[in-house]
Parts: structure tokens; C-alpha cells; sequence
């Protein structure tokens, strides 16, 4: 994809950004929904749990952009809450229709950021950091948790994610 901003700031993110949306989709490849949901026998956060996520945090961000668009089922995620037993998250189809339809929103908003917007301070609970400091934030969380989907990939005897 061609990445184009008004904001010199937030080329190279633009470009994690693009590289992320594509490889969200190449995570999640082939994977059975009851294979999401696997956390073989550890505490550690599924597959199902960590694309849901994914997606809530592209649709948080959208909205705190100004866009107002919700997943799916934004319930399971909303507050920001972590992966929880005994719960069936949407299959994975869901997610990927989430991730495809907020993207390019996202996107065109981040592509047209101000200075003045980067720059306003956003409160979360604990911290509070400036608005360039949130979307860095969460372009190094989406590729820590595409790259936990890849591990489960390969710990469920899938192939290994492809990145052509």
C-alpha cells in the first residue's frame, strides 16, 4: 500500500499500520474457531481473545478520533478486559469483518491527523501521554499480539504464518 500523511510524524507508523492489516488476516489463516480457543492447558490469552482485542483497540482508536463505529460484539472487550474463562468469543470470521470494515477508516483519519491532535494529551487510567505517544503505543501492541497469534499458530500444529 501506498502510504501517504499530512503529518511526517506518523509516516512510518502509517506503514506498521499497513503492514499489520495484512498481517492480521495471515495470522488468523485457517484456524479453526474451537482451535481460537485453545490455550493448551496454560492462562495465557487465546487466539480468539487476542484478535477480538486486536480489533477493539483499532475500533478505540477510531472512536477516539472521532469516528463512531463499534465492533461487533464490543461487550467482551469493552474497559479494556482481559480474557476471561468460560467465555465463547465470536468466531473469527466476525473479527476479520471487524478488522476489514474499520481499517481503511482508520487509516484515512491517521493519514489526515493534525499536529495539534498528536500532541493532545489523552488520559487512560495511571498515565497520561500525548495522543502520538497512544498510537505508537498501540501500533507495537498490535505486533506483539499478531506475533503471540503466529506462536499459537505454530504451537497448534498450524503452518507458520506467511508474510508474502
Amino acid at each position: 500500500m501506498q502510504t501517504k500523511t499530512v503529518n511526517y510524524r506518523m509516516y512510518a507508523l502509517l506503514d506498521l499500520y499497513d503492514m499489520h492489516t495484512g498481517f492480521f488476516f495471515k495470522a488468523v489463516d485457517g484456524i479453526s474457531d474451537d482451535d481460537a480457543h485453545n490455550r493448551l492447558n496454560t492462562r495465557a490469552n487465546h487466539i480468539a481473545w487476542l484478535a477480538g482485542s486486536l480489533v477493539h483497540e483499532r475500533y478505540e482508536l477510531a472512536n477516539e478520533s472521532g469516528i463512531d463505529e463499534k465492533q461487533t460484539d464490543n461487550g467482551l472487550f469493552a474497559d479494556h478486559k482481559g480474557i476471561r474463562d468460560g467465555i465463547q468469543y465470536p468466531p473469527l470470521a466476525v473479527y476479520k469483518n471487524d478488522w476489514q470494515h474499520i481499517s481503511p477508516i482508520l487509516k484515512d483519519a491517521l493519514e489526515n491527523i493534525t499536529d495539534e491532535r498528536l500532541d493532545k494529551p489523552f488520559e487512560m487510567p495511571g498515565e497520561t501521554m500525548n495522543f502520538y505517544d497512544l498510537v505508537s503505543f498501540l501500533t507495537y501492541r498490535e505486533a506483539n499480539c499478531i506475533g503471540q497469534i503466529a506462536l499459537w499458530r505454530r504451537l497448534l500444529g498450524y503452518e507458520a504464518m506467511k508474510y508474502q
